[in-house]
C-alpha cells in the first residue's frame, strides 16, 4: 500500500497520458463470463546477449516472435478452440542483461512501444482469437536514457490493452526510480492497471514480483481476478519461494495464478536448464489446476472459472479473506516508514554500481532502524 503523503498527485484531474495509458473496458459484473481455457505457454528464450548491436538482436527478437506464433496457434489447435488468454515467460524475446550496461541494453534490447513487434504479437493475437500476455525490455519517450521491463496484455483485436512497468528489481530501472517524474506523467492508474475484459479483470506481475503481496494487493484494489505472472525462475521438486508466493497471493485475494516460466535461457554461459519447468494455473483457492514439467510445453493449461470466482469473493463467511482485510490497520505504519527511497535515479546516471549502493544504504537504514 502507499502513503498518502506520496509525492504524486493521485486526484482524478485532467492529465494528458502517454502511450503506456490504454483504454479500459468498462467491467459490468453482472455480464457472465463463460469458462474458458487459460495457457502458460513454457518456451525456450533465445537470449540475445552475443548479439553486437541491434541488428542481430533484431533477427533473434523476431525469430522468436515467428516461432511462438506457431507454437500458439499449435497449442490452441491441440487443447481446444476455448483457449482464450495465452501467458508467456519473462523477457522470452530477449533474456536478461548480464555484462550490458544500461544503455547498451537499451539500444540493443528494449522494443519500441509503438514498433513492429507489438504489430506482430497483436497479429498473433487476432489470429489465434486470444487475450496475449507476456513481458520484455521496453523504451519510454519521457525517459530516454533508461529502459523498463514492460509486461503486456493484446486482446483478440490485436490492441495492447495493458501496459505495466516492473516496480521491483535489483539491476534494472523502474518506475520508483523516478517516482515523482513517472507518476506526473501518468499518475497511479498507470502504475497498477487492471484490464476490465470480457474473460474478466486481467492484470500483471513480473517474476520475482510474486515475493511482494502488495503489488498483488494494490491490483486487486482496482478489481483484479486473473494475475498473469511471467517469470523465468529457478524450477525444483522442492517447494520454492516463488511457488510458495503464487499459491499465497492466489489465496489472500482469491484469485487466479497464470504463471509462465522459460524452458532454459540458451545462447549464454548460465546452465540452461536452470530456470526451466514448473509452468502452472492456480485456482483462487490456492489449488493448482495444471503444472508443466522441464521443457517447451503446453501442459500448464486449465479452466478459468470467472464467475466462481465472483461468487466466492462474495460469500459472508471466514474463507473471504478479501472482504475481511481491513486495510486502515496498516495505512499507518506504510505511511511513517520509508526505506528504499524513490527518485534515486532523478538526475543521476544509471548503472549496476547505482543499484548496489542504493541496496547497501537501504541495508544500513534498516539497521539503524533495529529492523535488521
Amino acid at each position: 500500500m502507499l502513503p498518502c503523503c506520496c509525492v504524486c498527485d493521485y486526484t482524478a484531474q485532467a492529465r494528458t497520458k502517454a502511450s503506456i495509458t490504454v483504454r479500459m473496458q468498462e467491467h459490468v459484473s453482472t455480464v457472465a463470463v463463460q469458462p474458458y481455457k487459460a495457457l502458460a505457454l513454457q518456451l525456450t528464450c533465445h537470449a540475445i546477449n552475443a548479439c553486437s548491436n541491434r541488428a542481430q538482436a533484431q533477427e533473434v527478437i523476431s525469430a522468436t516472435i515467428e516461432r511462438l506464433g506457431k507454437q500458439i496457434r499449435a497449442s490452441k489447435g491441440f487443447l481446444g478452440h476455448d483457449v482464450r488468454l495465452v501467458v508467456l515467460p519473462e523477457y522470452c524475446l530477449t533474456g536478461f542483461p548480464i555484462n550490458e550496461s544500461i544503455e547498451e541494453w537499451r539500444n540493443k534490447a528494449a522494443l519500441d512501444p509503438n514498433g513492429k513487434e507489438y504489430d506482430t504479437l497483436g497479429a498473433i493475437a487476432q489470429q489465434n482469437t486470444v487475450f496475449l500476455a507476456g513481458n520484455v525490455y521496453e523504451t519510454d519517450q519521457h525517459f530516454p536514457d533508461l529502459y523498463f521491463q514492460t509486461s503486456f496484455v493484446i486482446n483478440p483485436a490485436g490492441n495492447v490493452v495493458l501496459r505495466y512497468r516492473r516496480l521491483i528489481s535489483m539491476f534494472a530501472p523502474t518506475p520508483h526510480d523516478v517516482w515523482e517524474r513517472y507518476c506526473e506523467v501518468y499518475g497511479l492508474e498507470a502504475v497498477f492497471p487492471v484490464a476490465r475484459t470480457e474473460i474478466g479483470a486481467l492484470a500483471c506481475i513480473a517474476s520475482e514480483e510474486i515475493l511482494y503481496p502488495e503489488i498483488a494487493r494494490c491490483h486487486v484494489m482496482r478489481g483484479a481476478e486473473v494475475f498473469l505472472h511471467s517469470s523465468s525462475e529457478i524450477s525444483s521438486p522442492l517447494l520454492t519461494h516463488k511457488n510458495v508466493a503464487k499459491l499465497a497471493r492466489a489465496i489472500e485475494n482469491l484469485a487466479y495464478v497464470v504463471s509462465a516460466n522459460s524452458a532454459g535461457i540458451i545462447g549464454t554461459d548460465i546452465p540452461c536448464a536452470s530456470v526451466d519447468g514448473g509452468s502452472k494455473v492456480v485456482d483462487y483457492r490456492g489449488i493448482v489446476l495444471a503444472e508443466a514439467g522441464t521443457g517447451e510445453s503446453m501442459v500448464a493449461s486449465a479452466t478459468i472459472d470467472i464467475e466462481a470466482l465472483r461468487r466466492e469473493r462474495r460469500r459472508v463467511g471466514m474463507a473471504n479473506i478479501l472482504a475481511r482485510q481491513r486495510f486502515e490497520l496498516f495505512a499507518a505504519s506504510y505511511a511513517q516508514h520509508s526505506f528504499y527511497p524513490a527518485n534515486t535515479l532523478l538526475g543521476k546516471q544509471a548503472d549496476r554500481a547505482h543499484f548496489v549502493r542504493v541496496q547497501q544504504e537501504t541495508i544500513e537504514t534498516l539497521a539503524k532502524a533495529g529492523i535488521i
